[in-house]
This record gives structure tokens, C-alpha cells and sequence, in this order.
């Protein structure tokens, strides 16, 4: 299965261009969505999940033209879709929420939807707590009941948007190990501004910006886009290092502080090249698109 999409565009009231003629090919498998917020990511999700409309452009999932209504239809009953924000009832249990959803998405067979029920309670480590109120549930927790309901009618599409956002280490890491255990034979849609969780789950990815696509491909080839861009700094305490670069990262050593930047050091600093890591790349990509002047991401 493949989704393509061609010069899609999404304009809102005022003008906005929250989508800006995307062009993107996403195979089978785990595929990464990158992009600050604001990116439109959630804005190409909600239109690959046929909640929004397009103004213009084309989406085909499998053999599904997703700008028309029969395939807009086509197209949700091979979607599994899991929002930032899912609308949860909180007084249900786990398992009466699952079931109840389950209802919604046509699954008429009480007894085969129970069973798809308990066995995704399983799958996400929830069947000990399955008969717990929602409103009990830690954050982690909600997400994983989110990725089970999206999961009850089997999708050969899976999207995810922003999944481990203010989760701890502990769950994002949990979530992260879940995802890639189901893209095996479906896509597995990662939209996320967590440069880590892409690059924990996904060999392939897409960057986003401002309504557009500006990077697609594997991460190797992202790295190599960077390769020769990456340096370490080495600068005496109260000094500021000096060139046309992004600062990543600082690490104060007493007497220096150490750098890490992306872009061009000027001459005769102690400027060491460095192996770049996806970060890297994602900052360098976002340097590209934007003003040519050194600015700070984190520190």
C-alpha cells in the first residue's frame, strides 16, 4: 500500500495557506512527519483522514482518490486515526470505551468485537487496568488507550499526530516501542516535533514547514545533507563563539564553555567537525528555509 499526494493545498478564511502545494510519496511502513508547530502537519493529517477538505490537489490511498466522497469513505474504513486531543468519556472503563467505540465503527458482532477488545487491551498493556475509570489514567495511559481504538478495525492506515507529547521518558519510550511493532504491513503515520521519536522509530521522513515539504527522504540522506555542517566549539568562559551558525547545544566546562553549532564558524576558532545526528539535520534544514543568521535553539 502506498498514499500519494500531489500539490495538495489547504487555504483557510483570510488567505492562510495552512497546506502549500505538498507533494509526498509514503510507502509501507513506519514514515516520519517532522515539523515545528504551526508546520500544518496536523492540517495534512486531518485531510488524509478526510475530516478536512482539500481546495486543491490530489490524495490517493491505495487504489482511493481521496478527494471524492465514495473515496473519502473507502479510505476511513482502512483508517485507523489517533488525534492530539481524543475525546475520551472519562467515568467508562478502558474496555466499556473500547467496546463502545468499537459500536461506532460498525463492528455489529458482539462477540468478535469483545474479543478484538481484549486483545488490544493486551497489546497495549492495559488489560490488568482495563476495568479502571479513564479518568484515573495517567497521560501515557489515555495514549495508549488512544492507539488501541485506533487500531480496533485493523487499519492498513495508521496516523498518529504529535502521540508522546508531555509524556515522561518512561511512556514516551513504551509508545515509541509500540508504533514500531505495528508497522509491519501497514503504514504508520508519525507526525511529531520530537526530532527523537523519529529517530528512534523511522527510516524514512518527510520535513515540514510553513505548509510545505521541505525534505523528504531516509534519514542517511538527511545526515548527509549535513554532513560538513556540524562543528564543536571550544570557547573560554565569557566569550561568545562567532560565525553564521545555529547554536544546539552548550556545556559549560568551568573555564570554556563548549558549542555545538550548526552552519559556518569563522576562521581560527577551535572548531572541531562533528558527526551529525538527526537534530543536527532537522536544525539545518530549518536554517536553510529561513533567515541566513545565527540564532540559539537550545542551551
Amino acid at each position: 500500500m502506498q498514499v500519494t499526494i500531489r500539490d495538495l493545498t489547504k487555504v483557510y478564511r483570510g488567505g492562510v495557506r495552512a497546506a502549500n502545494g505538498i507533494n509526498l510519496t509514503i510507502p509501507t511502513g513506519m514514515f516520519g512527519l517532522l515539523g515545528p508547530n504551526g508546520a500544518g502537519k496536523t492540517t495534512l493529517m486531518r485531510m488524509l483522514a478526510g475530516i478536512l477538505r482539500p481546495t486543491s490537489g490530489s490524495i490517493q490511498v491505495g487504489g482511493y482518490d481521496g478527494t471524492t466522497e465514495a473515496g473519502r469513505r473507502q479510505i476511513k474504513k482502512t483508517l485507523g486515526y489517533l488525534p492530539q486531543e481524543l475525546g475520551m468519556y472519562p467515568d467508562l472503563s478502558a474496555r466499556e470505551f473500547l467496546d463502545y467505540v468499537g459500536i461506532l465503527k460498525g463492528m455489529d458482532d458482539r462477540k468478535q468485537r469483545q474479543q478484538r477488545v481484549e486483545e488490544l487491551l493486551r497489546m497495549v498493556a492495559l488489560s490488568e487496568v482495563a476495568g479502571r475509570k479513564l479518568k484515573t489514567y495517567s497521560g501515557g495511559m489515555k495514549r495508549r488507550v488512544g492507539i488501541a481504538q485506533a487500531l480496533l478495525n485493523d487499519p492498513k492506515l495508521l496516523i498518529v499526530d504529535e502521540p508522546t507529547a508531555g509524556l515522561d521518558p518512561e511512556e514516551r519510550i513504551r509508545f515509541r516501542n509500540l508504533l514500531s511493532e505495528l508497522g509491519g504491513d501497514r503504514i504508520v503515520l508519525l507526525s511529531t516535533h520530537i526530532v527523537e521519536d523519529i529517530a528512534q522509530t523511522c527510516q524514512n521522513l518527510a520535513v515540514m514547514k510553513a505548509g510545505r515539504v521541505i525534505f523528504q527522504g531516509t534519514v542517511t540522506e538527511m545526515l548527509q545533507e549535513t554532513r560538513g555542517k556540524v562543528w564543536t566549539l571550544a570557547v573560554p568562559g565569557g566569550a561568545k563563539p562567532e560565525g553564521n551558525f545555529t547554536v544546539v547545544s552548550m556545556l559549560n566546562m568551568g573555564a570554556s564553555v563548549q558549542y555545538r553549532v550548526v552552519g559556518e564558524p569563522l576562521p581560527g576558532q577551535q572548531a572541531t567537525p562533528a558527526e551529525p545526528s538527526l537534530e543536527d539535520g532537522y536544525v539545518w534544514l530549518m536554517r536553510e528555509q529561513g533567515p541566513n543568521s545565527a540564532h540559539v535553539l537550545a542551551s
